[in-house]
């Protein structure tokens, strides 16, 4: 389990300083963005190991980078401005 900690944060930490290298500007500042990281794989690791038990490290940190990116994915802004028409348009 320690193990499975210790992977899923190493994950999530890397998952969000890849997201925060590759997409700055729609993305808000680091500070929020790593430990969002590492909150969402720590969650995944913990939702996966009780959903399966004590299946594997493999299946464990599959669900914890799907729930990581998922929550980074809350992050991101909107690329451009938003094109608003007019109500008469």
């Amino acid at each position: 389990m320690l193990l499975e900690a210790l992977s899923a944060t190493l994950l999530g930490l890397a998952l969000a300083w890849a997201a925060a290298h590759r997409l700055p500007h729609r993305l808000p500042a680091r500070v929020l963005v790593l430990p969002t990281g590492i909150a969402g794989a720590l969650f995944g690791a913990f939702v996966t190991h009780t959903a399966l038990g004590a299946g594997g490290l493999l299946p464990v940190l599959l669900g914890s980078a799907v729930i990581s990116a998922a929550s980074l994915s809350l992050l991101l802004r909107p690329a451009g401005r938003l094109r608003r028409r007019s109500a008469t348009a």
